[in-house]
């Protein structure tokens, strides 16, 4: 017995120590498992699929837990204006139009004035001169009627060079490249000839009139010649001016140059019209456009067109189908879009 209980001791003890142990072990593997838990859900977060369901129950607005305090402003408060697409539209149109107005390209400069005067006065010295050898030698037809020749074939003068810069020739054209890009365009833009002012308008012929006219008024002192000269350079050098009035409005031209443009004197607004309408190959003249009837019903135009094309093999603008180039636009669609 003594033997035995010793040994039994032993195994008893032995066993609490293995149990002890195999508490300790335990710990430390449910402290290690849980430790790898939060490591890999930190490292591979898990996502969950949230179903929200709706229910017809309706709940009322909690009461405001704090009164509301009204703040005086101060006297200058002036409340924030509300956003008007239609408004703003209508501001930048009216601004731009106030730019279309004061473009600079449409306002007459000093050199502008000083050329007009040039002209004006190459002009008048034709016709000072004309009617003082008329006054001289007491014979006042030869002049009168050279005046009206020279009145006549300026109307027809005036549409032969409006149809050759509608037709040939663009900007980088010597010499006439301005005007032909300025009569090209002004088919597609022709309200803006009404927006020009005066000497802006007819400073370029004013100064071909100084050059050219000048010379004979100073070596020339025939009445007849200078009489037919100086009505036949004045309106052709005015020309511009009746081109513009014929595009406006009956209620914003001088009464006068209404009366001339219906007895014909000046090129009427109805016929300088129909210029601007396909074909675009008509109504040419535009001092009195009394040549205008004839030279479409003849096709004198259409004639000089074949011989330029058959001579020099250059087509005219004419032949071409009217593009955007020729279409009128006016002055709202010209007007840059509001953003």
């Amino acid at each position: 017995m003594s033997s035995i209980l010793p040994q039994n001791h032993a195994i008893t003890s032995s066993q609490r120590v293995l149990s002890g142990t195999s508490d300790k072990i335990g710990t430390i593997q449910k402290r290690y498992s849980q430790q790898l838990k939060t490591n890999i859900s930190r490292q591979f977060p898990l996502f969950a699929r949230v179903y929200c369901v709706s229910s017809s129950t309706t709940t009322k607005t909690p009461p405001l837990t704090e009164p509301l305090i009204l703040q005086p402003q101060p006297a200058n408060y002036e409340p924030p204006t509300p956003i008007n697409k239609t408004s703003t539209n209508t501001a930048t149109a009216t601004s731009s139009t106030r730019n279309v107005l004061n473009d600079p390209s449409l306002q007459s400069t000093w050199a502008h004035r000083a050329w007009m005067a040039s002209g004006c006065t190459t002009v008048l010295i034709s016709l000072a001169k004309s009617a003082t050898g008329a006054i001289d030698s007491q014979m006042w037809a030869g002049p009168i009627v050279a005046g009206c020749i020279g009145y006549v074939l300026s109307d027809l003068a005036s549409g032969i060079y409006h149809w050759g810069i509608d037709n040939y020739g663009s900007a980088k054209t010597p010499v006439f490249g301005s005007q032909i890009d300025a009569f090209q365009g002004h088919h597609k833009w022709p309200w803006t000839i009404t927006r020009r002012e005066f000497a802006n308008n007819l400073h370029a012929l004013a100064r071909a009139v100084t050059f050219s006219v000048l010379p004979i008024d100073l070596l020339c002192n025939n009445s007849v010649v200078l009489g037919f000269v100086g009505v036949f350079s004045g309106c052709i050098m005015f020309s511009q001016q009746f081109h513009s009035w014929a595009h406006g409005t009956k209620s914003k031209l001088p009464p006068l140059v209404v009366a001339l443009q219906d007895a014909g004197i000046l090129v009427s607004r109805s016929q300088h019209a129909a210029h601007h309408r396909p074909p675009y190959n008509n109504n040419y003249c535009i001092v009195s456009g009394a040549w205008n009837e004839y030279l479409d019903r003849s096709k004198v135009f259409e004639l000089l067109e074949m011989i330029f094309f058959f001579k020099f093999g250059v087509r005219p603008r004419s032949w071409s189908e009217p593009d955007s180039e020729w279409t009128e636009e006016n002055e709202t669609q010209s007007l840059p879009a509001s953003n």
